[in-house]
């Protein structure tokens, strides 16, 4: 009897029916394990170094958070930042499609490598807070002497 379903299998049919099972499911799994160690596109000729890529788009996840907060400056001033960042690793648009699509045709490594995107974006980010902690601090205390200045200076 197979489960609760009261099908009566004698055991020829039922070993029979665990090896087909078995092999089903050992194909797919066989196949996908395969699949993600396998190029699935070649390397392009003028790929972008790994350390190079993740830099490249630890700077575009930045333009692009720039683009959104203040757009009209950078219209004003006829600025491309995607353009200035490809220029800054001299880099063309069609070098960074080829090889963002090599990279992600390797699971493992692009996840590594968006992981660091990731990481760098973080650390910007708590030394950005820091510096404007600091900078902060700083102006309320120029602030307070220019009070402590004015006072002095009322006082005969």
């Amino acid at each position: 009897m197979i489960g609760n379903f009261g099908i009566s299998v004698n055991d020829d049919t039922t070993n029979e029916y665990v090896f087909e099972v078995r092999a089903f499911w050992f194909i797919p799994v066989f196949f996908l394990v395969v699949s993600c160690n396998e190029k699935l596109i070649q390397e392009p000729e003028n790929l972008i170094d790994r350390d190079t890529m993740v830099s490249l788009l630890t700077d575009l996840a930045i333009v692009s958070a720039g683009k959104s907060v203040n757009i009209g400056a950078l219209k004003t001033h006829d600025v491309d930042p995607t353009g200035f960042v490809f220029e800054k690793y001299g880099v063309d648009s069609l070098q960074f499609v080829e090889s963002d699509q090599y990279y992600a045709s390797l699971p493992m490594e692009y996840e590594k490598i968006y992981s660091e995107v990731e990481t760098r974006l973080e650390k910007r980010q708590k030394n950005y807070e820091a510096l404007k902690k600091e900078r902060d601090s700083l102006a309320r205390e120029k602030k307070e002497k220019k009070k402590g200045d004015n006072v002095l200076k009322k006082t005969p």
